[in-house]
């Protein structure tokens, strides 16, 4: 690189934020130049200072104020619910690379920003696709930048159709999916799994709400509207194969019968430093899979009665609408409340469902629109683990 590529890193005290830190670090060290110009993280104030410190950033963002009070005067920090996107607004300028890994859809107004000033976004956040897809990837279309997905699946989806010429070559995508700790329960055990038990990832470390999706395998279903949205893709064209081993992360299948998977260790390294470095190939710092001691490869089909999840999001892709930001919402609150303890494990699948079935899509032309079946969903599940209290106070 001739000159410094400037990062603003969304997310930073997350496991991807962390993890981003260290890939860039280890490219700077190799010879690369990565100048990372803004942080911003949720709560975690003490963590951040020290990546501000570490990394010598002057400006920085706390969702929570509360944490604001570990940072030293040396910084400038924005604090509240919009403190991300202020940041990319102050700071950005067109050609950074902005890398969304807010969880939830918290994160989609600080990329719908970051697309205007025209930066390219390395995309970890799932749910701002989910969201807001129809206003995101035309947005980037308009503006000429680069969106490229860091989860591993579309990482390796990305990976896999640079074999192709058109999009008219594809049969199908199929995203795999460990599993999760709960693949072989059955399903009344699975509507009783306890927070532990759902926590209990067998192959990824990963934040709590994503190992919850992926215990749920509501992460799938998520990845499967964000597949939609990245690649252009009906519902019908997307399938979810099960693979415990989490070595083939996604695999292409071409119209004359030809798949292309790619592989790879379970480590979020090496596709964020792909995001980092696309469209390049440098030295990792990811682990490196060790094929004398692979015995084997499983795949299973996904059992949709035990796990319908993936079921809805496809309902959601033919629905279009605010049904993405309507099941996004319902998942994020139904998630929290079962950690909370204040609903089963299969209430996550029920309380989703019941927002779906409650509250009708409808038509999105600004971010307000998004916002405002965000807000619905939320207040639909609420309502309805609250009148869940209720009963089991009066039992």
């Amino acid at each position: 690189m001739s000159s410094p590529r400037r990062v603003i890193l969304l997310g930073s005290t997350g496991s991807i934020g962390t993890s981003t830190i260290e890939v860039i670090e280890h490219l700077n060290a190799g010879g690369q130049r990565f100048e990372v110009v803004g942080l911003a993280a949720g709560s975690n104030g003490e963590l951040l200072a020290e990546q501000a410190a570490r990394l010598e950033v002057a400006d920085l963002a706390l969702r929570d104020e509360r944490g604001a009070c570990s940072i030293g005067p040396s910084a400038t920090v924005r604090t509240g619910e919009d403190a991300a996107c202020r940041l990319v607004t102050e700071v950005a300028k067109p050609g950074d690379l902005l890398i969304a890994a807010i969880v939830g859809a918290a994160g989609l107004e600080a990329v719908l920003e970051g697309i205007r000033l025209g930066c390219d976004i390395a995309l970890a956040n799932k749910e701002t696709l989910v969201a807001g897809g129809s206003l995101v990837m035309p947005m980037a279309k308009q503006q000429g930048v680069e969106l490229i997905p860091i989860d591993s699946e579309h990482s390796a989806i990305a990976q896999c159709l640079r074999s192709s010429r058109s999009m008219d070559e594809v049969d199908r995508i199929v995203i795999t999916a460990s599993g999760g700790p709960l693949r072989t329960w059955t399903r009344d055990r699975i509507e009783e799994a306890t927070v532990e038990e759902a926590l209990a990832h067998p192959t990824w470390t990963m934040g709590r709400k994503i190992t919850i999706d992926s215990a749920s395998l509501m992460n799938k279903a998520l990845e499967v509207i964000e597949a939609h949205w990245l690649f252009g893709l009906p519902a019908s064209k997307i399938d979810v194969i099960v693979h415990p081993q989490s070595i083939v992360h996604s695999f292409v299948e071409y119209v004359d019968g030809s798949v292309i998977a790619q592989c790879g260790p379970p480590s979020m390294k090496t596709p964020i430093q792909y995001a980092l470095t696309w469209p390049d190939r440098l030295d990792g710092c990811g682990p490196r899979l060790d094929w004398e001691a692979l015995q084997s490869l499983e795949f299973e089909q996904l059992d949709h009665e035990r796990f319908p999840s993936v079921s809805r999001a496809w309902d959601v892709i033919e629905a279009g609408g605010t049904s993405g930001a309507i099941f996004n919402a319902a998942n994020e609150v139904a998630v929290e409340a079962f950690l909370e303890g204040r609903t089963r494990f299969g209430g996550i699948f029920s309380l989703v469902a019941h927002a779906m079935d409650t509250i009708d899509s409808t038509e999105v032309s600004s971010l307000d629109d998004v916002l405002q079946a965000d807000r619905r969903s939320r207040a639909v599940v609420s309502e309805m683990i609250a009148s869940q209290d209720t009963a089991a106070a009066g039992t």
